[in-house]
């Protein structure tokens, strides 16, 4: 069974007096352990899948199944439950909390289980020393480098033990050697865990790294192809 299946979504948002519709019934099937990427241009409805998928925002129409759960029609305070326990997210922004320190921001979501303080701490710690930001526990945001910030917000996305992390251009706020630095440990977290990854980005860096990249254009998917001929596709390298 698929962690994540869609079938026929379609999302349009309404922008003055006119419906501009972003999604045109997308068909998905995410596996559990993957390490994926949607790619496309800017305007091309990934970020708009990724928050459907992240269940931030809901579809105008179509099925939604996670770990086999029929999540469309659900209203948003059932969405919010099913967020905070089987999703995380990785923004290119970060989205950190600039009041609180390191450790604070990674358990941030997890402060509505009502979970057990000293335990919760203890997997925060656990979390942090794994993405390699021991050393900088007590560092509010404005102290950290950019990878450092990402390093935050990657495991703030692992520390509710999600069923999918879902990342939208983590590498874009982020230089070259940072973001392969990035990669190497989402990459690693992929293989070591089982953790589940769905990248959203148009970076051929993110692409290289991909087990299967799907593509999308003006809200629909195309044919699909291997990592491999994504990036030549992207990269702009004659075809073998």
């Amino acid at each position: 069974m698929s962690l994540i299946k869609l079938q026929g979504i379609t999302k349009a948002y309404q922008l003055g007096k006119t419906q501009v519709p972003a999604l045109k019934g997308i068909d998905l099937a995410v596996e559990r352990g993957e390490f994926a990427v949607v790619m496309g241009p800017s305007g091309s409805g990934k970020t708009t899948l990724l928050n459907i998928i992240g269940l931030l925002d809901r579809a105008d129409a179509g099925s939604y199944l996670l770990d086999g759960e029929e999540l469309a029609g659900r209203d948003f305070n059932e969405m919010a439950g099913l967020r905070n326990k089987k999703i995380g997210f990785i923004f290119q922004s970060f989205n950190l909390i600039p009041v609180l320190n390191v450790i604070e921001n990674i358990e941030f979501p997890c402060l509505l289980r009502r979970e057990d303080k000293k335990l919760l701490r203890a997997r925060v710690e656990r979390v942090a020393e794994h993405v390699g930001l021991s050393h900088v526990l007590a560092h509010k945001p404005d102290e950290l480098s950019g990878g450092q910030r990402q390093r935050v917000a990657i495991a703030r996305a692992l520390v509710t033990e999600p069923e999918i992390v879902l990342a939208d251009e983590p590498t874009a706020n982020l230089d070259s050697a940072t973001s392969e630095q990035i990669l190497d440990l989402m990459q690693r977290l992929n293989a070591d865990s089982g953790v589940t990854f769905l990248f959203s980005t148009h970076d051929p860096r993110v692409m290289r790294r991909a087990k299967r990249v799907v593509q999308i254009a003006d809200g629909r998917l195309v044919d699909g192809q291997d990592a491999a001929a994504a990036n030549v596709a992207v990269l702009g390298a004659p075809p073998h």
